[in-house]
């Protein structure tokens, strides 16, 4: 018997997309120069127009209107006829500074709890499994690179679908066999991408077949029974902030697991790491890639829950579905509380938070990308001479990837 699991992904030309890279761009900025700032940005665009608010608390000046039109410009909205272009959109920046009655239970030494506590209540989640060499399905890291060549190709070989516009969707179906949980065969994948006016739709689908599926997945998935739906309402022009408004944190399922695992409902981009939606999901994924990689489970989630003000988490969950080995799953859960320290403080100190990091995971997923120590990026904070003026940083990206916590969790003797 199988069972057919889906997942689905998103260029970072949708609309909602568009919204989570400004977002992460304008907390970037902020921390390039204010590693110590308080960044809740939440962004809104429309058919011509992007509104940033949000609560922000930094020593730092950051031209907002600059960081939106560069980000705005490096996605690809470029042409008047887009209907939403970073030269012509409108700027409202609606952002002001944090409640102080939120700051007093995360700043350390003030409120109820000395130690720093976390941002807010709520719970996060991490999973992992051995689908793939990243530890991800591979129903959601299938869609996520079909819509990342549709862009590849767009900006970098655009001779070969010079049609291309920066919106698109991906989403795979495969069929898994219903006992181990492999893969065994790729079932059906859907691709909308929005296009010029001067193509067809049987030019697109031909183009798509050749350029961009089997260059993503591997020709042992595919066969004769292989469905392929390609812009399958025959025209997608009207798309971006012009076709649907998008919003900061509306892709959670995309950003994280497509559907794999389980959510906590706290969205990432735009905050900085004092908001344990983003810092505790990362650290969770962190232990569970490990768990996983340590040959402890062959698949894992892992839950931990916080309240607001307080560093210690108030419960740790892990759950292998029955593919554990060694250890059970109550084990698990006391041996990270023993070895990982999960305080805000800690997390953020283990994987290097107070950095611009950000706009690298705002599309694409910030899980099952690759870990890279001493990476050279440049931050837009504003624009001089109508050119983006830039700090240049090196920083380690996608800290949470590592595979760091292996060998502890291997040389782990319970108590």
């Amino acid at each position: 018997m199988s069972f057919f699991f889906t997942s689905e992904s998103v260029s970072e030309g949708h609309p909602d997309k568009v919204c989570d890279a400004i977002s992460d761009g304008v907390l970037d900025a902020i921390f390039v120069q204010d590693p110590k700032a308080r960044v809740a940005c939440e962004t809104l665009v429309t058919t011509g127009l992007v509104v940033v608010a949000g609560e922000v608390t930094t020593s730092a000046y950051v031209d907002i209107q600059a960081v939106v039109r560069n980000t705005v410009k490096n996605i690809g909205y470029t042409k008047g006829e887009y209907m939403f272009s970073y030269d012509s959109c409108g700027v409202l920046n609606a952002i002001h500074s944090q409640s102080p009655d939120i700051a007093q239970g995360v700043d350390e030494g003030k409120g109820l709890h000395k130690e720093q506590g976390a941002g807010d209540q709520g719970m996060m989640f991490g999973y992992a499994c051995d689908q793939s060499a990243d530890y991800m399905p591979l129903t959601l890291e299938y869609s996520h690179k079909l819509v990342k060549k549709l862009a590849d190709i767009r900006k970098k070989q655009p001779k070969l679908m010079p049609y291309l516009r920066p919106d698109a969707k991906s989403q795979v179906t495969i069929e898994y066999d219903e006992v181990t949980r492999k893969p065994l065969r790729v079932d059906a994948v859907v691709i909308s991408t929005q296009h010029d006016e001067n193509v067809n739709q049987k030019q697109i689908e031909a183009d798509v077949k050749k350029h961009v599926i089997p260059h993503v997945i591997p020709a042992k998935f595919l066969d004769k029974k292989t469905k392929y739906y390609v812009n399958p309402t025959g025209k997608f022009v009207i798309g971006g902030p012009h076709g649907d408004s998008g919003l900061t944190g509306r892709k959670i399922i995309v950003d994280t697991y497509g559907g794999w695992g389980a959510h906590g409902g706290g969205a990432f981009s735009g905050k900085d790491p004092s908001k344990v939606d983003r810092s505790a999901a990362y650290a969770a994924r962190h232990i569970a890639k490990n768990l996983v990689a340590a040959k402890l489970a062959k698949e894992c989630l892992v839950q931990v829950s916080y309240a607001i003000g307080v560093a210690k988490p108030m419960s740790i969950f892990v759950n292998t579905f029955g593919t554990g080995v060694k250890y059970s799953d109550a084990e698990l859960s006391k041996m990270i509380e023993e070895i990982v320290p999960m305080t805000p403080k800690a997390i953020i100190d283990r994987l290097k938070l107070r950095n611009p990091i950000y706009l690298a995971t705002s599309s694409y997923g910030h899980f099952g990308r690759k870990y890279q120590k001493n990476a050279k990026i440049k931050v837009i904070v504003g624009e001089e001479s109508g050119n983006a003026k830039f700090i240049e940083k090196t920083v380690d990206l996608f800290t949470w990837e590592q595979l760091d916590l292996v060998s502890l969790f291997k040389e782990y003797k319970k108590k």
